[in-house]
C-alpha cells in the first residue's frame, strides 16, 4: 500500500516542512484588533488557558480537573486546533474528505459543524484508516489516519488536556513534548557517558502502541481527569474501528499511531515507568526515554542487569513486556560496544589529544547517523536521482528536491559527531548527479566531459553541501 506521512503530530524524522495559514476566530490574536490602546498584540486567549490549566496542576500535583469538556469546544480552541491540524497536512480519512476540500467548501461552516456536535454531545468519531508505511528490514509499520474532522477535535483535546499532564511528566521523558527534543535527549547520554556511564540497557517495548491497556489507560488519565464528558471522549477515540481493505474491525486495545492525540496518550502510559524509577531506582542508572524508545544508562554490570529486571517488573504492571530478541546490555567501556538511539549511533571513543599530550586513556561518547540512517537517506536520494529523471532537462530542478533532505537530514544529525558520515553523503549525493548526467547524454557524451561534472560544479548550481555544518548543540 502506499505509504502516508505528516498526520502525527511531533515525530523523531530528521526532515520536514510546515505550511503556514489557517482561520482565525474568536479569542485568535488580530481576529479583533488590539485590545490595548498602545497598539500592543492581545493576549493569545488559548496560551493564556494553556498556562492558567499548567500552572494550576503544578501548584496542586493531586487536583482533579472536572471543567473541561466545555473548553474543548471553546470556539478559539477549535479554530487553534484547525490551524494546526492544517499546518500539520496528512492524508483524507475514511471519508475521503481532504483539507483542500474543506478549505473549498468553506472552513467556516465545517468549524461550526464541529463546535454544533460537540455542544450538542452528538459528536461521534470515524474509524481511522488502515495505511502502511515502510520500516527497516522490509517490514512495515501500521498507521491510523483519523479524518480531519476527528483530528480537529483531537488537537482541540490536545490543547486542553496536554498542559495538565506536562505538570506531571518527568525530565526522563523527550519524545512528543513541548520545547524538548531528541537532541537533548543525546546530550544528556553524551553528558551521563563522561561521567562513567559504561553500561547501557537499549530497551525495546514489543508492539508498545498495538498492547496498551484501554481500561488501564483511562484509570491514568482520570488520576488528573475527572470530566466524565472528557473520559468518554477519549474512551470514543480507543474504541473507534480501523478501516483495512474495506472492513471495519473495532479497537481492543492499543492507539492508533498517526492519531494527534495518540502521542500524549502514550507518554502518560509510560508516565508510570518514569515516576517508579525516579523514585525507587534512579540509583540504579539514568533512563532517559524518547516515546516507547528508551535506554538506561548505568555505571556497573550489576547495576544494568537489575536494571533490566526492574524495568521488566514495572513494564509488567502495565501490560508491557521488553522484547527479547530487540532488548540488549551493551558495554560501553574502552569503546568495545554501542548501540542505536534515536537514528544515531552511540559508542566511545579514545580522546586523541589527550592521550597525545598526558598518555591517559580517556574514552567519551559520541555520536554519528547510524547504519540505518544512512541507508534511509541514500534510499531518498536515489529515488530523486534515478534513470527516470534523466529526461528532465534542467539538472537544477533534480537539485532543488534534493536540498530539502540534504538539509533536514543534515539539521537532525550536525550536533553529534557527524563529519565523516556527512562527507560520505555528500559524495555519494555527487556520484548519483554525475551518473544522472551520464545517463542523460547517452550516446551524445563527448570524451572527457564527464570529468567537468565535479563536485563543485554541482555546488556552483545551489547543491547543499553537508560538509562544514556539524556544530556543537548550544551553537545550533
Amino acid at each position: 500500500m502506499r505509504a502516508v506521512t505528516n498526520n502525527a503530530a511531533g515525530g523523531k524524522g530528521p526532515w520536514g516542512d510546515r505550511v503556514g495559514g489557517g482561520g482565525t476566530r474568536e479569542g485568535m490574536a488580530g481576529g479583533t484588533g488590539p485590545n490595548f490602546p498602545d497598539g500592543r498584540t492581545p493576549v493569545d486567549k488559548v496560551r493564556h488557558l494553556q498556562r492558567r490549566l499548567w500552572a494550576a496542576a503544578k501548584r496542586h500535583p493531586g487536583r482533579r480537573f472536572h471543567a473541561l469538556y466545555d473548553r474543548i469546544h471553546r470556539r478559539d480552541v477549535l479554530w487553534e486546533a484547525w490551524k494546526r491540524v492544517r499546518r500539520n497536512r496528512g492524508a483524507a480519512g475514511v471519508d475521503a474528505q481532504t483539507l483542500a476540500a474543506i478549505e473549498q467548501q468553506g472552513v467556516e461552516s465545517f468549524m461550526e459543524a464541529i463546535e454544533a456536535e460537540l455542544r450538542a454531545g452528538r459528536y461521534r468519531p470515524k474509524a481511522v484508516l488502515r495505511r502502511y508505511i515502510p520500516k527497516a528490514g522490509g517490514k512495515e509499520r501500521p498507521l491510523g489516519i483519523p479524518t480531519v474532522r476527528d483530528r480537529v477535535v483531537q488537537m482541540a483535546a490536545k490543547l486542553v488536556l496536554e498542559p495538565i499532564f506536562e505538570a506531571d511528566f518527568r525530565p526522563c521523558s523527550y519524545g512528543f513534548r513541548p520545547r524538548r527534543s531528541a537532541t537533548q535527549a543525546l546530550e544528556v547520554l553524551r553528558v551521563q557517558g563522561a561521567r562513567g556511564g559504561n553500561h547501557v540497557l537499549d530497551a525495546d517495548i514489543r508492539d508498545y502502541f498495538g498492547s496498551l491497556d484501554h481500561e488501564k489507560l483511562l484509570k491514568l488519565v482520570r488520576r488528573r481527569i475527572s470530566d466524565r464528558r472528557v473520559v468518554r471522549l477519549l474512551r470514543q477515540w480507543l474504541r473507534a474501528g480501523v478501516m483495512e481493505e474495506g472492513q471495519e474491525r473495532p479497537m481492543v486495545s492499543g492507539v492508533p499511531q498517526g492519531g494527534v492525540i495518540s502521542p500524549l496518550l502514550s507518554n502518560l502510559y509510560l508516565h508510570v515507568l518514569d515516576t517508579v524509577w525516579e523514585r525507587r531506582y534512579a540509583r540504579l542508572g539514568m533512563l532517559v526515554r524518547y516515546a516507547d524508545d528508551f535506554v538506561v544508562m548505568c555505571a556497573t554490570r550489576k547495576d544494568v542487569e537489575e536494571a533490566g529486571r526492574r524495568v521488566r517488573e514495572i513494564l509488567g504492571r502495565l501490560g508491557l513486556e521488553l522484547h527479547p530478541e530487540k532488548t540488549r546490555r551493551v558495554d560501553l567501556s574502552w569503546g568495545k560496544d554501542g548501540f542505536d538511539f534515536l537514528g544515531c549511533h552511540l559508542r566511545k571513543r579514545l580522546s586523541g589529544p589527550i592521550w597525545g599530550r598526558t598518555g591517559r586513556r580517556l574514552y567519551f561518547l559520541q555520536r554519528w547517523p547510524s547504519q540505518r540512517s544512512m541507508k534511509r537517506v541514500r534510499e531518498r536520494v536515489k529515488g530523486l536521482t534515478g534513470r527516470d529523471r534523466s529526461g528532465v532537462r534542467d539538472v537544477r530542478k533534480v537539485i532543488r528536491d534534493l536540498n530539502p533532505v540534504l538539509r533536514g537530514w543534515g539539521n537532525y544529525f550536525r550536533t553529534g559527531n557527524a563529519a565523516k558520515k556527512f562527507n560520505q553523503l555528500d559524495s555519494y549525493v555527487w556520484w548519483r548527479l554525475r551518473r544522472l548526467m551520464i545517463q542523460r547524454k547517452g550516446r551524445h557524451l563527448h570524451a572527457g566531459q564527464s570529468e567537468q561534472w565535479t563536485r563543485d560544479f554541482f555546488h556552483a548550481l545551489g547543491l547543499h553541501r553537508l560538509r562544514g555544518t556539524v556544530q556543537y548543540p548550544e551553537a545550533a
